[in-house]
């Protein structure tokens, strides 16, 4: 009998999001569940790691599924690495991280928490997702994610992915009825033109809050945008070789050598 894969499971929008439990509640069909997750939320943590605090993980029950579950005080990149070397009696896999409260499109993947989750795990030689959901409210829907979160996984655990390739899912946040299927694409140039909100606080202090707007500068119908603005699905391979390697000859062709 082939023993079912084993599953690590993570987010950064804490071990309670409704979405972490939806994607629980999936992984549970296909292998043997592990979650390592925030205890709280770490929403735009990017890769961040925790070097100046200790860590904590405990062991918790919120539901009665056969996973075995910890809450970690550390980011969503912690949570990967204390799985790997304290928790996981083997190499897991395959690990999926979400699903996520919100779009991971084009430049965001840049400060995901749950992509950096997933990316951790490609780090480590393991096959990784990151689901996200273009829905950033707390009460989302996510029953439309499950047949594309459970297609996408096992077709991850039948090819697998190559060393150094992670997946980045996106869903759009419309019914499952609408959605037209799902589109490979590559990775939108897009990105946030940011403002930011100057005011006082009461003891004469300048504060200043984060606001602007998304711009998507890319007109190519091949994009993770062009994809979930017309109702798909969006799959990116991305990969944490941040090399840009057209540009190396370039350099080579520099004086730098010389006094």
């Amino acid at each position: 009998m082939t023993p079912k894969p084993l599953i690590l499971v993570t987010n950064d929008d804490g071990i309670n999001a409704p979405g972490i439990r939806t994607l629980i509640s999936v992984m549970t069909t296909i292998g043997d569940v592990v979650v390592v997750a925030p205890d709280s939320p770490q929403s735009g943590m990017g890769h961040a790691i925790t070097l100046d605090s200790m860590l904590y993980v405990e062991q918790i029950f919120i539901d009665e599924g056969p996973q075995t579950e910890y809450s970690c005080s550390g980011t969503p990149a912690d949570c990967v690495k204390l799985a790997i070397r304290e928790k996981l009696d083997r190499m897991p896999d395959l690990c999926v991280s979400g699903i996520n409260h919100g779009s991971n499109s084009s430049i965001n993947v840049i400060y995901s928490g749950t992509m950096s989750a997933a990316i951790e795990a490609g780090i480590e030689g393991i096959p990784a997702i990151g689901f996200s959901l273009l829905d950033y409210t707390w009460k989302a829907n996510f029953e439309a994610c499950k047949h594309y979160v459970k297609t996408i996984t096992e077709n991850v655990l039948k090819h697998g992915l190559p060393n150094g390739v992670i997946l980045n899912v996106n869903i759009p946040n419309i019914s499952k009825e609408k959605i037209k299927g799902i589109k490979v694409c590559r990775q939108a140039k897009a990105n946030w033109v940011e403002e930011f909100d100057k005011r006082k606080n009461p003891q004469g202090r300048d504060y200043y809050w984060l606001t602007g707007k998304f711009v998507n500068l890319d007109g190519g119908e091949d994009t993770d945008e062009w994809a979930l603005e017309n109702g798909y699905v969006s799959i990116v391979p991305i990969q944490f070789d941040l090399t840009a390697h057209h540009y190396i000859q370039n350099l080579n062709a520099w004086n730098l050598n010389e006094d």
